[in-house]
């Protein structure tokens, strides 16, 4: 599958892959990217980086919402052959070298297989690589606790719990842009639902939690949301958050 390229903002570009998307912020030759798919997404991301003048070695930093095998595909490809720093949340480092996996499992999508396009997305997950062991082996925190870092796009992170215990949605406060990851998504193979939404409950490690990081999100100032699952959703982010909450309520 060819990698879909959108330009949102200047510098800013929301990638989507195989059921999953990742985003890339370029200043001049340098580039931040922000998860990097599915393992079998590879080629999608480094065709990507060459759509919009970037390469592989142009990658600043990788920076990681949660460490799911959807969004960390590539982390440690990056790592490894080219020296990238990867970045998550300190509670999420852990995760990303699989000292524990808060993830959904076999037994969880079973239970779900009634809901419609689970058992197709299962049947995705398995071919795109979302059950291998793929570990970041050096993940490291982010470089500042609070702010923005000194990257392409200048995010700042914002910790996102109950997706995962470390997930982190990245602002970008000049140009009005939420990351949301999997916090805040507007579509999903699993879910009939158009427009911002949480994902099914059993994905979520703590529901509670996930239910709370809602007011984080929509308290950060923006009118564009480039979420992990779903097309761009244009609109403040406040009004998306709140519906989102309305919709599980």
């Amino acid at each position: 599958m060819r990698a879909e390229v959108h330009q949102v903002a200047d510098g800013a570009y929301l990638v989507h892959g195989n059921n999953v998307n990742w985003v890339i912020l370029k200043e001049g030759d340098a580039v931040t990217l922000v998860d990097t798919g599915y393992p079998g997404d590879r080629q999608g991301v480094l065709d990507s980086l060459a759509r919009v003048g970037g390469s592989p070695e142009a990658v600043a930093a990788v920076l990681i919402t949660h460490a799911h095998n959807d969004h960390l595909g590539s982390a440690e490809f990056l790592r490894a052959a080219y020296g990238t720093p990867v970045y998550l949340h300190p509670a999420e480092v852990p995760h990303a070298r699989r000292d524990f996996l808060q993830q959904a499992t076999i037994k969880d999508v079973v239970r779900n297989a009634w809901r419609p396009g689970v058992l197709p997305w299962a049947v995705h997950v398995i071919k795109a690589g979302g059950t291998d062991h793929n570990p970041v082996t050096e993940p490291e925190p982010f470089p500042v606790a609070d702010g923005p870092l000194d990257l392409p796009g200048r995010p700042v992170p914002v910790h996102t719990p109950g997706h995962t215990d470390g997930h982190a949605v990245f602002h970008l406060p000049a140009a009005g842009i939420v990351i949301s990851g999997d916090a805040l998504v507007s579509g999903h193979a699993t879910s009939r639902v158009k427009g911002p939404q949480l994902l099914p409950d059993f994905f979520h490690h703590e529901r509670a939690r996930t239910l709370a990081s809602l007011e984080l999100i929509g308290a950060l100032e923006g009118d564009t949301l480039l979420p992990g699952h779903g097309p761009v959703h244009r609109g403040p982010v406040r009004a998306a958050a709140e519906l989102a909450r309305e919709r599980v309520s």
